[in-house]
């Protein structure tokens, strides 16, 4: 039986925070892949390696987690508000399935570098030195990210002395602000209430805030369910019963937040919803090693990606955590302390994060006019990947 060569696609390999994806022009696409569907699915399933019935990944791109399992397209705004067009993906590793229910926050920090560099963005805006203000239009959400992307003689600068809790080596600054975050057309508070008694079979009854910023997150204290808020990868990820709870209760959270009618459809939307658990500040030890004291911090907060604890933050939940920390009455605030706030510093599993919101209250309704982070990101190689040619017709 013959078999034929490889496709040769353009893409390039990136970090963006905490995360890392591979990073294509929508026009290097295949012309079967250029539209949303089933051959755009089977290529990026394809180049990060998926379905991989032993969840690593070999054969692909991605490096067997949630936070690697990642593609991005991108392609030249049609709004004339917008630079670029910003389409993610998040893959699963064992399953043959591409989530587009979300976005990305880490990877937002990647989209403006990437955008200068592939022409995406005016040649008369960008600077030879200096910062240009990349407006970048996400899809996925349907909502406006504005990234400041720094120059230095007429190239992106990538590097820099900008530490990042999760990442070993500094880099350059981005500061990436997402407008009105809010994910969708829908109220912040989907139920209506900062806070609810959520019903969790096999769990019990617990106090929850749903918040639809950034991405839509089920936020639960960490002391109603076991645990301190210090906890790190292999205390949660090692432990069947506690994913399973959790998968629980992201499932009866997005029933309730309307995100879905049956708590059996959570598993063809493992991006969406997130769940989280927070606690007040105490000290702890980070995976690095690094020492976090409880006055360092103003909450801590663990959360998990497609059914896994996160080893740092994901970017659209850290949005949803400053949100939420701005509203005084929910979970979040009550952890930070209570009162009125328009920053938190919050420990997560790699360190620590500051992030920012502004909320306001419109007509009875609370609404997120921006939220605000500081990221870095950085080409790790760029030139071609390669699928087999039968990929889109599997």
């Amino acid at each position: 039986m013959p078999y034929g060569p490889q496709l040769k696609i353009p893409a390039t390999y990136m970090r963006g925070g905490t995360s890392k994806g591979v990073f294509f022009k929508l026009d290097d696409l295949p012309d079967a892949a250029r539209q949303p569907g089933e051959a755009r699915d089977k290529l990026l399933l394809r180049v990060i390696g998926s379905p991989d019935p032993y969840e690593k990944q070999i054969d692909g791109m991605g490096a067997a987690t949630s936070s690697t399992s990642k593609t991005v397209i991108l392609s030249k705004s049609e709004s004339p508000e917008h630079d670029v067009d910003y389409l993610f993906g998040q893959v699963a590793i064992d399953k043959p399935f591409v989530d587009w229910s979300g976005n990305c926050g880490n990877l937002s920090a990647a989209v403006g570098p990437f955008a200068i560099t592939h022409g995406l963005v005016d040649p008369g805006r960008i600077p030879e030195n200096g910062v240009v203000e990349v407006r970048i239009w996400q899809v996925n959400i349907q909502k406006t990210i504005v990234s400041r992307v720094p120059m230095a003689n007429g190239e992106v600068q990538e590097t820099g002395d900008f530490e990042l809790d999760g990442v070993t080596f500094p880099a350059a600054e981005i500061p990436v602000a997402f407008m009105d975050p809010a994910d969708g057309e829908g109220a912040i508070f989907p139920t209506g209430n900062l806070v609810d008694d959520l019903e969790v079979p096999g769990v019990g009854t617990l106090k929850a805030t749903m918040i639809n910023a950034g991405i839509p997150t089920v936020f639960i204290n960490a002391a109603d369910i076991g645990y301190a808020g210090t906890e790190l990868q292999q205390a949660i990820n090692g432990d069947s019963q506690a994913l399973s709870m959790f998968e629980t209760i992201r499932a009866h959270g997005a029933v309730r937040m309307g995100l879905m009618k049956h708590v059996d459809e959570a598993a063809n939307r493992q991006h969406t919803p997130k769940v989280a658990f927070v606690a007040p500040p105490a000290g702890y030890t980070a995976s690095s090693g690094k020492m976090i004291d409880a006055c360092d911090v103003d909450l801590l907060v663990r959360a998990l990606s497609m059914g896994k604890l996160h080893h740092a933050m994901m970017g659209t939940a850290a949005v949803a955590i400053a949100s939420a920390a701005a509203i005084k009455g929910t979970l979040v605030n009550a952890a930070a302390g209570g009162g009125e706030r328009d920053a938190v510093t919050f420990g997560h599993p790699s360190g620590s994060l500051r992030v920012g919101a502004q909320a306001s209250l419109v007509d009875g309704r609370w609404q997120i006019d921006k939220a605000v982070m500081s990221r870095s990101a950085r080409v790790l190689m760029e030139g071609t990947v390669r699928v087999p040619s039968d990929t889109l017709n599997q």
